[in-house]
């Protein structure tokens, strides 16, 4: 029965008749093949989903914690480099420092060497210069004498007179 209120037609929400029940048993048959067919799949399908984010998780985790054993392994390793690297720069100056006393030293030892040659070669030109000097002293004397005796000696006679003169006059006169 539906009243009739001025032009409009007013029906109820909800009936109890014989289509309430046709819906409730469709309602029921549905649920069941849903059920039967449906909630299981789905319901597994959303355990998967939800184990596949658990595991993600799970993996990002150990992921993280893998990549800060590893940051921490490298930082170790950085600073194995850095000591190394410390290391190699002493030893490197070590040895530059060695090497550079080494060559001081043996230029020291060439120079004193050179000096040495040098002093040597100083003292045989003085002993050239003063036997070039004894003769010519001794040329001087032999021909003084000769002027003062007037008489011509021979060459052999003129040395034994420079010999005489110069073992006579002392040879420590002459080296000084």
């Amino acid at each position: 029965m539906i009243p009739i209120l001025g032009a409009e037609l007013v029906a109820p929400l909800i009936g109890f008749d014989a289509t309430f029940i046709f819906v409730l048993i469709t309602f029921f048959i549905l649920y069941l093949i849903f059920k039967k067919f449906f909630f299981e799949k789905v319901r597994d399908f959303m355990q998967a989903r939800e184990q596949k984010v658990i595991d993600s998780f799970d993996n990002a985790a150990a992921v993280n914690v893998q990549a800060e054993e590893r940051l921490l392994e490298y930082n170790k390793k950085l600073e194995s480099a850095e000591f190394e690297r410390r290391d190699l720069l002493k030893d490197a100056k070590t040895k530059a420092d060695l090497r550079a006393q080494t060559i001081i030293s043996e230029a020291n030892d060439r120079a004193a060497e050179i000096v040495r040659q040098a002093e040597a070669e100083i003292e045989r030109e003085r002993q050239i210069a003063v036997e070039a000097m004894r003769d010519q002293v001794a040329m001087l004397a032999v021909l003084a004498a000769e002027k003062i005796i007037e008489k011509q000696l021979d060459e052999e006679g003129q040395m034994l007179i420079i010999d005489e003169i110069i073992k006579g006059s002392g040879q420590d006169s002459w080296t000084h």
